[in-house]
């Protein structure tokens, strides 16, 4: 499934979700921050984990484990 939804009355614009995201599917226009790349989202749920307000639902049906280096 991929990121399902950014609510925009909790979304601050701070850009880590735009920093944190390894398949870089964010952009930014005007200082609003939107899902440019929803095809390219893997589901690791990184967004959602830095968003500091809970603003962004990412569903989990097409979930693809993410490597991490150590």
């Amino acid at each position: 499934m991929a990121i399902e939804k950014i609510d925009y009355e909790k979304c601050t614009s701070c850009r880590n979700c735009m920093t944190i995201c390894p398949m870089d599917v964010f952009r930014e226009i005007g200082g609003v921050t939107y899902i440019a790349y929803r095809e390219d989202c893997m589901t690791c749920q990184l967004c959602a984990l830095y968003c500091k307000v809970n603003a962004i639902t990412v569903g989990a049906e097409r979930a693809v484990p993410i490597v991490m280096p150590y």
